[in-house]
């Protein structure tokens, strides 16, 4: 099937854009076993980057696994979707699942589910508890599996932020760097979607994940780059679209690569032949839309002053929250109340921190915003 644009998923193929010089380093640091944690604002393609690297690996030697911890909520949690998921993709076959589970995890009795599919994968569950196995053994497990089978194991875990929200999270921190900064047949590569909480877990020099590898950022995609992408993507499917339409996409979500995919399949599904103003402008009233059920949940719980912090930086705001006018003119209570407006918003991923001052982390949420909140 020949899809024009793709957005809410991870990216491959024809669909993956530029990232050239990003590919070529992460793919050399997997090849070598170095460490990398990636970090980026949120729908910025982390995942796709990761998955396309890993589809780049042809080395026999080399394995890569990719583990995404999105659901786990206990340190548990995590052991089973560590261990089941390094087991199933570090074999071959099904029955080969099941060598590696008697191998390596003797004293488990695991459920399999097969499905009738043949191209779906076995669902396993390993039952792992604090009972029946320590966590140093399940961290061990691919050290353990690739000096068996002589290979190099790469482990990507995505939303990696997640042992960061754990109860005890200290401790676990410690016991994973503890473990895999040991190993020798492993690598891995750590990210995640909360940008602000990825940072706190790498970058402070007092949590045990501090240098633990190589630190890469990724930054939007440049609009000249995106620009003959989306025109060709819109003449894969018989139509054209200007190179300025094409920028204004761009320009209109801020560079944000899950939303220029969106957008522009918006744009794509309301012109006939060649995009007019008119098919532009149903195309970000279609976003919009599809967006506005998610922003007003956002807005759930939200407090006058957080609420007013928010009309701030939609109108441009970014810094000196705490002078007089500012104060006065968005009605943000005390001096002192602002760094607490700021730490809450940051913790609902609503906005976070650059150069120049604080900034809404989703361009279209500004858009939706102005619009809809008086």
């Amino acid at each position: 099937m020949n899809i024009a644009f793709v957005y809410g998923m991870s990216v491959e193929g024809d669909n993956f854009t530029d990232r050239v010089n990003e590919t070529k380093r992460l793919k050399m640091d997997f090849e070598n076993g170095i460490n990398v944690i990636l970090v980026s604002p949120r729908r910025i393609g982390k995942s796709s980057i990761v998955r396309k690297v890993m589809n780049e690996i042809t080395d026999p030697k080399i394995k890569t696994v990719f583990i995404d911890i999105y659901d786990c909520r206990s340190e548990y949690d995590f052991y089973n979707r560590f261990a089941s998921e390094l087991l199933k993709q570090t074999a071959s076959k099904t029955e080969q699942v099941i060598d590696h589970i008697k191998r390596f995890l003797v004293r488990l009795t695991p459920k399999i589910a097969f499905s009738p599919e043949p191209m779906s994968e076995i669902s396993l569950s390993l039952g792992i508890t604090p009972q029946n196995y320590d966590p140093e053994e399940i961290l061990q497990l691919p050290e353990v599996i690739g000096q068996a089978q002589g290979m190099h194991i790469v482990v990507c875990i995505d939303e990696f932020q997640q042992i960061g929200e754990m109860a005890d999270s200290l401790t676990i921190q410690k016991r994973l760097r503890g473990i895999w900064q040991h190993q020798r047949h492993v690598s891995y590569c750590l990210f995640g979607s909360k940008k602000h909480m990825m940072t706190r877990l790498f970058l402070n020099r007092k949590m045990p994940f501090y240098q633990f590898g190589e630190m890469m950022y990724l930054d939007k995609i440049p609009t000249a780059d995106w620009v003959p992408f989306i025109c060709s993507r819109f003449e894969s499917q018989g139509k054209q679209i200007s190179e300025d339409f094409a920028r204004r996409i761009c320009e209109t979500v801020e560079g944000n690569s899950s939303y220029v995919q969106q957008l522009a399949w918006n744009v794509l599904a309301e012109t006939e032949k060649v995009t007019t103003e008119q098919d532009f402008c149903r195309g970000v009233e279609a976003l919009l839309a599809q967006c506005s059920a998610l922003f007003e949940e956002q807005l759930k719980g939200l407090t006058g002053f957080q609420m007013n912090f928010l009309r701030a930086l939609c109108d441009g705001v970014s810094s000196d929250f705490g002078s007089k006018a500012i104060l006065e003119n968005y009605s943000l209570g005390s001096k002192s109340n602002i760094s607490r407006i700021k730490s809450a918003l940051q913790d609902k991923e609503m906005i976070d921190f650059d150069n120049d001052g604080v900034y809404l982390e989703d361009p279209v949420f500004k858009i939706w915003f102005k619009r809809n909140i008086k």
